[in-house]
């Protein structure tokens, strides 16, 4: 068997997943059809429906594509097995039962976006840089039972540099993570694959950490924390979904605030008051020296350079950020 023949069915939604998706056609692996979500209503009645990354990309090069609402529905199944397929590979997507992952042949392998075992769950790559983590990478494995935890076939990793956010970083992993699968397709083609279990690469002592799906709930700043927890905490969640607090104004009314990008600054300032000079800097109070935020946007507003919105604001000193 070769690369041609293998039939491979690809399952993924997000723009992360549409880079390695197209890294299998481009280099002439036999995509046979596509997984993905059903379209999402959006607008302010629902009324549009918008298509997942995967799907457009899919369609914009004649693949056929199935999105499930079950994924155990009979219907689907059968459409399925129509295709005859040897591999699937997931890439950011759903759960999936095992009357799924186990159908082909060869298997299901999943490409997950950290240096598993650590972080497993839905966002490693943010949670491995408000960790202040100093590399990641990404794995491929075996999909079983439970989330995140088959074993492993590849694993490859990239430096988290101090000017790296989320965005930076995931476009690194896409592109490293579509030379991962591409190798590891080749490697099960080759019959040459010896998965590693996972509990095999947990040094002894060490401590698993999750990364749990981003709400708002857990986005939210804790001016409690040290300058450099918060910095991390900031870039962790920038662009999206973006860490964000609320500033209080002398009147008791507040808005929300996201923030984008910041710089630790020395510094000693009760935590989460304000101090500015209402031109080029504002100043947020930590446990431990200063956060300087850069970029920001307030509910309602476009983002902005701290120096436009302070421009605005000739009054934000008596504000406090919580």
């Amino acid at each position: 068997m070769n690369k041609s023949s293998l039939r491979i069915i690809f399952m993924g939604t997000p723009d992360f997943a549409v880079g390695i998706l197209r890294a299998l056609v481009e280099n002439d692996y036999n995509v046979v059809a596509v997984v993905t979500m059903p379209d999402k209503p959006m607008g302010r009645h629902g009324s549009v429906l918008q298509p997942s990354a995967v799907k457009q990309y899919a369609l914009s090069v004649g693949l056929p594509v199935l999105q499930p609402v079950k994924l155990r529905d009979e219907e689907f199944l059968a459409s399925l097995r129509t295709f005859e397929t040897h591999l699937q590979v997931v890439v950011a997507f759903r759960m999936l039962p095992e009357v799924v992952w186990a159908m082909p042949p060869l298997g299901t392998i999943n490409l997950h976006a950290s240096l598993l075992p650590q972080y497993r769950g839905a966002a490693p790559i943010n949670w491995a840089i408000i960790h202040g983590d100093n590399e990641t990478g990404v794995t491929t494995f075996f999909l079983q039972h439970d989330i995140d935890t088959g074993a492993i076939i590849r694993q490859e990793r990239i430096p988290i540099r101090p000017e790296d956010n989320a965005e930076t970083i995931h476009d690194c992993l896409m592109q490293l993570g579509a030379n991962v699968v591409m190798q590891t397709v080749d490697d099960i083609i080759a019959g040459t694959v010896t998965p590693v279990p996972q509990e095999q690469l947990v040094p002894l002592g060490s401590v698993l950490l999750p990364a749990p799906k981003l709400f708002k709930d857990n986005t939210r700043i804790c001016w409690d924390n040290s300058a450099s927890q918060i910095h991390n905490f900031i870039r962790g969640l920038s662009p999206y979904p973006t860490a964000w607090t609320s500033f209080r104004r002398p009147d008791g009314s507040s808005i929300d605030v996201k923030v984008f990008a910041t710089k630790v600054e020395e510094g000693d300032m009760q935590t989460g008051t304000l101090d500015s000079d209402l031109r080029t800097f504002l100043h947020v109070g930590t446990a431990k020296d200063v956060i300087s935020i850069l970029n920001l946007q307030l509910a309602g507003k476009r983002r902005m350079d701290i120096a436009d919105f302070l421009r605005g604001h000739a009054d934000i000193a008596d504000w406090v950020a919580e």
